[in-house]
């Protein structure tokens, strides 16, 4: 099987496609820590250019929000990459409705991804509306319930060891949550479609701004995808669909890590990151000055020893960073 950059560059299919990938998410000592720091922001671009072998990523996904950092000076590097021509678009992944706006008000945010099918509708509230009031597409992961709402209880005994989904609270309340598949299985025989399909087909009836990413590794679940789009939907069988799984019906949280979703998705205010850069650029200034008042002592002190001054006012030089002599 050829790799991406190897198929990307097979019959000009580069000019067909359109290249999406993240940066945001890092592993320290085991741990995931996210970082929209504008010197990673830039690290993670050059290296998917690199791997990728392009010279433009198509758009460019802050995979979750930093809550260290200003989405605004996230933003920043982002708007510098696009300015570059590294990056064509940008979108972030589980961000909430206020830091949407920041962002979109540094630099156009072009799609919004975050988790939504059938039973994971709690970004309905504020984030589709402000995505559809300042123009933003909306990308649905998981629009199949991470494939529950394809194969029920069944998937659940089928997962390997480290499927991330075995951690998840909706799949370890599987006894109660197969009803949702159950309802939703019971409809699609009526349909005369599958059960993933008529999950698929209610997020493809959100909008034409809403465009799920369903992921499968396989053909035949792939041509099932792609015959959702003509499963259609009458109002009264989407609210059927939704009371199938409402809040109160589905046990468990949709996510193993909530804390990295939109709900904690809060950046602080730049304000904050400007004061910290003035603070961290005076301390740096009063460290520079204490190091080269002891250089000049030490210079000094040194000339009138038999050490060859030369040498000496090289080493300070590595060390304080100056010129010698002054």
């Amino acid at each position: 099987m050829a790799s991406t950059p190897e198929a990307l560059k097979e019959g000009g299919l580069r000019d067909k496609v359109q290249i999406a990938t993240k940066f945001g998410v890092r592993w320290i000592d085991g741990k995931p820590d996210v970082c929209g720091d504008p010197a990673y922001v830039r690290s993670a671009c050059e290296a998917s250019l690199k791997r990728l072998d392009v010279d433009c990523i198509d758009l460019y996904y802050a995979h979750r929000i930093d809550t260290r950092t200003p989405i605004e000076v996230t933003m920043g590097e982002l708007k510098k990459l696009v300015e570059e021509g590294k990056v064509k678009y940008v979108g972030l992944s589980e961000a909430c409705a206020s830091t949407i706006r920041r962002a979109h008000a540094v630099h156009p945010i072009t799609a919004v991804q975050n988790e939504w099918s059938l039973w994971s509708r709690d970004l309905e509230d504020e984030i589709v509306p402000t995505c559809r009031e300042l123009g933003i597409g909306i990308v649905p992961y998981s629009p199949i319930g991470r494939g529950f709402l394809a194969s029920g209880p069944d998937l659940v005994e089928t997962l390997i060891e480290g499927d991330l989904r075995k951690s998840m609270p909706r799949f370890l309340n599987v006894d109660h949550n197969k009803t949702v598949f159950e309802r939703v299985n019971e409809m699609a025989t009526r349909k005369g479609c599958t059960t993933a399909q008529l999950a698929l087909a209610w997020v493809h009836h959100q909008g034409t701004n809403v465009v799920p990413i369903p992921g499968t590794t396989k053909v035949e679940n792939l041509k099932q995808n792609i015959g959702a789009l003509s499963v259609k939907l009458t109002p009264e069988e989407m609210a059927e669909l939704e009371s199938f799984a409402s809040s109160d019906v589905v046990k468990g949280e949709r996510h193993a890590y909530m804390q990295m979703t939109w709900i904690n998705s809060e950046t602080p205010p730049l304000s904050s990151w400007k004061e910290n850069q003035e603070y961290t650029h005076s301390h740096l200034a009063a460290t520079f000055q204490v190091k080269l008042s002891c250089c000049v002592v030490a210079l000094y002190a040194m000339k009138s020893t038999c050490i060859r001054v030369a040498d000496v006012e090289a080493k300070l030089s590595d060390v304080c960073h100056v010129s010698f002599p002054f």
